[in-house]
């Protein structure tokens, strides 16, 4: 029984009212009484703090770390030092580090900024003008398991809401046919699974759908999405006793957001029969578009992240695959050239495509990891990379991520790190910071953008965080 559930029964259910404001359960009947989030429909369209180009997000999420000395942060001093000590003190990361390791892979200038980016990254490089890469990233501990949390909830430590809960709760969604925000990871979930798209206290109707990706057949891909045992004017002559039922329940439990997020998930499954099959079946797409993105798993979940926002999804973060594949503590070369193949021709099409379909100005992209690698080989350990001296060691002191869309200025650079690196030394950027100019970009100061709970108004900057304004155009 909850709290509220037992202040109720106990006769002291008025005085539930001005406990809401002290302890906030879920913040629901506080975030009512602001008018921040409809009774009715919590997922109707809202206006942000401010007007903004951006409207959408899909986060490009390359789990595992991926190394920015191999991807967009070329760093030629190392190959000087190539299988020795650097000049400097190694950092302190989670494993043990040894001598320089220069990159495998070739670096050259593209479009008129000139910006190097890496061969494995080729075709996103032909959209490098409309990119804004930050070089100069920073997390708090070179582990996974915090990493992704402060990465997708802002918390390292504590079960938070996500980045696209916060985002569908700000702006709620454009179609309500479809979740206002979708997580998809093929061939299962990411390390820390739902804990990377939970709603944490907000309401349960802004916690992230999770899809697998794997399938293609979408009887499979969304499981049970069409009744086969009745007609639509059943369900839904089924649907309103239930909603009755419901709702003579939720009336001697006001404000009980669980209650209030399973009744609003039933609507959108039913909504959802008449939208989802069309927005996740990537087969009606022309050749030409097929083509572009080219085959595999990944290129075809990026492709249903174009086809989800076309059609009205707030939020789409797309996991490279299960658990943290970009996890390079060997074999690096073979591992991030097979992880690049599998995304570059995609990403870059993803551009092409928003732009022919006057998206891209409203729609931001994001992409990166939960920190980068190091620049120096990783020192075998017994069990582990035994053997091995061709991989590179978790590295939060520094690493990037790049932004493009929605109010992004593209070919610019922002901050840098060392010349081996290891550390974010001009313009250092933490995560919060990065959640803050999200937030900008979409029309909220993050610093006003709060949600009651448990007596004090939380954010997803927490109490930290700055915009960066050498990101926005």
């Amino acid at each position: 029984m909850s709290r509220r559930e037992a202040l109720t029964r106990t006769g002291v259910g008025m005085g539930l009212l001005g406990l809401t404001q002290l302890f906030g359960d879920a913040g629901l009947l506080t975030a009512h009484a602001r008018g921040e989030v409809d009774s009715i429909n919590p997922l109707a369209p809202r206006k942000p703090h401010f007007p903004a180009k951006a409207k959408r997000v899909i986060h490009l999420f390359a789990n595992g770390g991926p190394s920015q000395i191999d991807t967009f942060d070329p760093k030629p001093n190392l190959q000087k030092y190539a299988g020795k000590p650097l000049p400097t003190t190694n950092l302190r990361t989670e494993r043990r580090t040894g001598a320089a390791f220069p990159s495998p892979f070739k670096f050259q200038k593209y479009g008129k900024s000139g910006i190097e980016v890496s061969e494995i990254f080729a075709n996103t490089a032909k959209h490098i003008d409309d990119i804004c890469v930050i070089r100069s990233m920073h997390a708090d501990v070179p582990n996974h398991e915090p990493s992704f949390l402060l990465m997708n909830t802002g918390e390292s430590r504590q079960i938070r809401p996500s980045m696209g809960s916060w985002v569908t709760y700000g702006l709620g969604t454009e179609n309500q046919n479809l979740p206002g925000f979708v997580a998809m990871c093929p061939n299962g979930m990411p390390l820390l699974e739902s804990q990377n798209w939970q709603s944490g206290f907000l309401p349960g109707v802004f916690q992230g759908t999770y899809v697998d990706t794997k399938n293609t057949d979408v009887e499979k891909l969304l499981e049970y999405i069409r009744n086969k045992t009745a007609p639509s004017g059943m369900q839904r002559k089924q649907l309103d006793l239930l909603a009755q039922i419901n709702r003579a329940h939720q009336q001697a439990r006001p404000g009980d957001a669980m209650l209030e997020a399973r009744i609003q998930s039933f609507e959108l499954a039913y909504r959802m029969q008449t939208e989802a099959a069309d927005a996740f079946d990537t087969s009606r797409e022309p050749k030409h578009i097929l083509d572009a993105y080219g085959p595999g798993e990944q290129a075809r979940s990026i492709l249903t992240a174009r086809r989800l926002v076309e059609r009205g999804v707030r939020f789409v973060q797309v996991s490279h695959g299960p658990v943290q594949p970009w996890d390079s503590h060997d074999d690096l070369e073979k591992n991030h050239r097979r992880l690049a193949g599998q995304v570059d021709r995609a990403i870059a099409a993803l551009i092409s495509d928003l732009k022919r379909l006057g998206l891209f100005e409203s729609t931001l992209i994001i992409w990166g990891g939960e920190f980068g690698r190091t620049p120096v080989v990783e020192l075998p350990t017994p069990g582990s990379n035994e053997g091995k001296v061709n991989g590179r060691d978790h590295n939060h002191w520094g690493f990037t991520v790049w932004m493009a869309g929605g109010g992004v200025k593209g070919g610019t650079v922002v901050g840098a790190t060392d010349e081996f690196g290891f550390k974010a030394v001009e313009n250092p950027i933490h995560v919060h910071d990065l959640h803050a100019t999200i937030l900008h970009l979409l029309g909220f100061d993050h610093e006003k953008f709060t949600y009651r709970y448990a007596g004090r108004d939380f954010r997803l900057t927490d109490v930290h965080g700055r915009v960066v304004k050498e990101v926005l155009a």
